[in-house]
């Protein structure tokens, strides 16, 4: 990686938003007591994230499966459950 790329990665922008995110979403509760917190970002998150990186690599799914980390069968069931492709 570039010293630009780590630069902008040691600021974490994204963390930031996340962070700022769930200090609204709390506030927003009130009294209510909140359940599946973590089911209900990733759900809200890893399909935008899946989303940019199949663009990222032109739909190239090897690609994007090493960009993210994953294997491609991973990668591909996540897609489906997400209906980012369709089932063949």
């Amino acid at each position: 990686m570039t010293k630009t790329v780590l630069q902008k990665l040691k600021n974490k922008p994204l963390s930031e938003q996340v962070s700022k995110a769930m200090k609204k979403y709390f506030a927003a509760l009130g009294d209510a007591t909140p359940a599946n917190v973590y089911e209900m970002v990733m759900a809200e998150v890893e399909p935008e994230l899946l989303k940019a990186v199949m663009k990222y690599t032109n739909n190239n799914q090897s690609k994007a499966a090493n960009v993210l980390g994953l294997n491609r069968a991973t990668l591909r069931k996540k897609l489906h459950r997400y209906n980012i492709i369709k089932k063949s």
